[in-house]
């Protein structure tokens, strides 16, 4: 079981990314549930979805009834089992997704029972070995206030060439540590990751790889279609992030292991 979560700065292309390994997963045999996590809400176009579902968060008698209590109280830990069935979508490959949507009450003391709900739902949503969830989160730094990437296995950060970007990565980075997000990563988009690697490793985070750029990829944005049903020709740097990401993966759990023997 893998949990991975997309971050960066806006228009970086994270959501591209997301949506991509999240079929690629799929088509190696992962149980995949994709979550848009990002206030903008567009996932469902990179993974080829045409009717994405509504946001969680529109369901407030179900949230409320699940994550509330009596004199203004919540519950920590929501019944959340159910949801991917009742309030999911499958779109290609077999990927389910769902959208969180936004806590209107929102920032780092956000205690309601929208923030409580959509926590558990993250803890708890995936359970199979098999199973791989990808959340495309928004833009900057804002979800990692709200704690909701704790318990992740990897971090991505998509960058691209450019010091704005690089400084949101060092930002991504010293925040995720203070919620206990250990292993980070970063994806270097529209442009070559010669230009950024030192900076990355300046900051102690390692280039998974590359996506350059591409009218391709550019023309499936504008159609709002997904990378991968838009006859784009290679794919490969998708699947070398792809593969490289499962070995880093293994490899944190390897050690993990390691240490608790």
């Amino acid at each position: 079981m893998v949990k991975i979560a997309v971050t960066g700065k806006g228009g970086v292309g994270k959501t591209t990314l997301s949506g991509t390994i999240a079929r690629l997963l799929a088509r190696d045999g992962y149980d995949v549930l994709a979550i848009d996590a990002d206030s903008d809400m567009n996932l469902a176009s990179s993974l080829g979805i045409a009717k994405p579902p509504l946001p969680l968060t529109d369901y407030k008698e179900m949230i409320d009834e699940r994550a509330g209590e009596a004199g203004g109280m919540f519950k920590y830990n929501p019944k959340v089992d159910d949801i991917t069935d009742k309030f999911g979508v499958v779109g290609p490959d077999g990927v389910k997704m769902l959208v969180m949507g936004t806590v209107e009450r929102g920032g780092s003391g956000c205690m309601c029972p929208a923030s409580s709900f959509l926590r558990a739902l993250l803890r708890h949503v995936v359970l199979k070995d098999s199973s791989a969830l990808i959340m495309d989160m928004e833009a900057g730094i804002e979800h990692l206030g709200r704690g909701t990437t704790r318990g992740i296995d990897l971090m991505i950060i998509v960058v691209e060439p450019g010091m704005r970007s690089i400084e949101t990565a060092s930002r991504i980075k010293d925040l995720a540590s203070g919620i206990g997000v250990e292993h980070l990563a970063a994806v270097v988009n529209k442009g070559n990751s010669a230009d950024v690697k030192p900076k990355l490793a300046e900051l102690g985070i390692p280039v998974l790889g590359e996506i350059p750029f591409s009218a391709e990829l550019m023309n499936a944005d504008f159609e709002g279609k997904a990378p991968l049903d838009s006859g784009l020709e290679d794919i490969a740097p998708f699947v070398e992030i792809k593969d490289r990401m499962l070995e880093m993966i293994e490899g944190f759990k390897d050690e993990e292991t390691k240490d608790e023997n």
